[in-house]
């Protein structure tokens, strides 16, 4: 229990600080965008407009997601294995 406490402060904490450091570096990407127009770009003309840019996001999120599970489970499996 006390594994999954500290794992939730963490992740608290994390979510804190990018929100904390990430405003400046919110503030510097808008100016950024403002002053490119990135949506000219071939690339991301042909996934904009197919939709796929979706695609490309969920498969993001579901291959983090398994990274993640991956590695508690792992850490799981040596925390078994040493309380052996």
């Amino acid at each position: 229990m006390a594994k999954r406490l500290s794992y939730l402060l963490f992740a608290c904490l994390m979510l804190s600080l990018t929100s904390v450091f990430g405003q400046d570096t919110a503030r510097a990407v808008t100016e950024t965008v403002q002053q490119q127009n990135t949506e000219t770009g071939p690339v991301n003309e042909f996934f904009r407009s197919n939709d796929k840019i979706y695609v490309v996001v969920g498969l993001l999120v579901i291959i983090f997601g398994f990274i993640v599970f991956y590695l508690v489970r792992l850490d799981r499996r040596l925390a078994k294995l040493e309380k052996e």
